[in-house]
């Protein structure tokens, strides 16, 4: 568990803006990682006094970047006119790259290298590749090799079905390689070890639904821009919500990763998705210089790493240090956003932190952390009805999480993520004013 002085010059998060998240329907979606980023950029970027030039770096986080999209930091930048000499980089930490984009950005201000940012992440999980197994790719190595036409029989004769098997890249990356377990299946080992059943979750899903409803109904989603594709249809809301929701639609799921028995269905689960989410981050002298609005501040930020196999408590190890370092309690908090991987993973989270034996033997701590207020976590819904971009919903959370701040006149707020492979991230945010 890292724990780092994140004293240095004070950093500000002046804006932001997200697209609508599109959820994956078996076809490539109509945008790519790329578009989603300059779609959500564009507008960002157009309301501000300063010019893109003046923007010191571009840092954007990216899971599955196309094969014309390297260092798609880089091309997002140069598309959105940012000019050759502003540089761009892409970060990736699993489902927390949009997020450790923001916190690069936060690290170079606060530390005097950079003074204006655009930050945030970007995903089209419908576009990951379909691959090639090893079998196929060492035929082809042999038929490029073949010459005559003999060759190229004796080759051809070779070839059997198995080498036609595709190799599904978004089932590979959703899969941990060192302990051999998808996320679905660590989420069913937080379920049994918390003893989470099957109807709280659902419970717990048709919630995020019902929330997300009455936020687009209600127009509190005021981050979203406007999408256009090439057909001249204009996008404005995600995709993924499912108003008709129900206990008793959502009980008719078969469990996906632990067949018969399993609790995590694809209905209790965050919806593979895409999506960009982008935010500008300034100095005070920045803000100065620019006149510049204000969102609010990053007072702290923490990455953690924890067993694999119990990944989805990866929150509850990013965001303990921070609550140590500042001496809050739960009730110091005003609202959370805690990603939606699985309706299972926020559950455990939040008994971990209720838990007085974990708290003491995984988080150093002599006594339970406390209870988090469910009326105030995730209170416009989260990643099980609104999608799960793994690279963009870092970004996401923390813009979203402003949002909520100004509607509620509200001061602090914390926002984390699990991160596939056994980590955690969180960021503590205040509003200004």
């Amino acid at each position: 568990m890292a724990t780092r002085n994140k004293e240095g010059r004070p950093v500000f998060i002046v804006d932001g803006a997200r697209t609508p998240f599109f959820k994956a329907t078996g076809r490539p979606g109509p945008f790519r990682a790329s578009d989603l980023a300059v779609a959500a950029g564009r507008p960002l970027l157009a309301r501000h006094a300063f010019e893109a030039e003046n923007l010191d770096e571009v840092i954007l986080g990216c899971v599955m970047p196309g094969p014309d999209e390297v260092n798609i930091g880089r091309v997002v930048a140069l598309r959105l006119g940012c000019g050759k000499a502003v540089p761009a980089w892409t970060v990736q930490r699993n489902c927390a790259s949009g997020m450790q984009a923001l916190d690069c950005a936060y690290g170079n201000i606060a530390s005097g290298r950079s003074n204006l940012v655009l930050a945030g992440g970007t995903e089209a999980m419908s576009h990951a590749p379909v691959l090639l197994n090893e079998k196929m790719v060492a035929w082809l190595a042999d038929w490029s090799k073949a010459k005559s036409i003999g060759q190229k029989l004796q080759v051809l004769s070779k070839l059997r079905g198995g080498h036609l098997k595709p190799i599904i890249g978004l089932l590979r990356g959703l899969t941990d390689p060192v302990v051999g377990l998808s996320m679905g299946q660590t989420a069913e080992i937080l379920a049994h070890k918390f003893k989470i059943d099957r109807e709280t979750m659902d419970a717990y899903a048709v919630e995020s639904h019902r929330r997300l409803a009455k936020a687009q109904d209600e127009g509190r989603l005021e981050e979203i821009e406007a999408v256009y594709d090439n057909r001249g249809n204009h996008h404005l809301h995600d995709t993924g919500l499912r108003r008709d929701t129900s206990m008793t639609s959502l009980a008719r799921l078969k469990p996906v990763f632990d067949h018969p028995f399993g609790r995590v269905t694809a209905g209790n689960s965050a919806q593979v998705t895409d999506g960009a989410a982008l935010l500008i981050l300034a100095s005070e002298e920045a803000v100065k210089q620019y006149s510049l609005p204000v969102m609010g501040r990053i007072v702290d930020s923490e990455w953690a790493g924890l067993e694999p196999s119990q990944m989805g408590l990866g929150p509850v190890h990013a965001m303990t240090p921070i609550m140590k370092r500042k001496r809050w309690k739960p009730d110091s908090i005003d609202y959370w956003e805690i990603n939606e991987a699985f309706a299972t993973q926020v559950l455990a989270c939040l008994e971990a932190w209720k838990d007085k034996d974990y708290c003491s033997s995984e988080l150093n701590m002599r006594n339970a952390m406390g209870e988090i207020d469910r009326g105030r976590l995730n209170v416009d819904g989260g990643s099980v009805s609104l999608g799960h971009p793994v690279g963009a919903s870092g970004a996401r959370i923390v813009l979203h999480l402003l949002h909520v701040l100004e509607r509620n006149k509200a001061k602090r707020g914390m926002a984390s993520l699990c991160i596939g492979g056994g980590q955690g991230g969180a960021m503590a945010v205040e509003r200004e004013g």
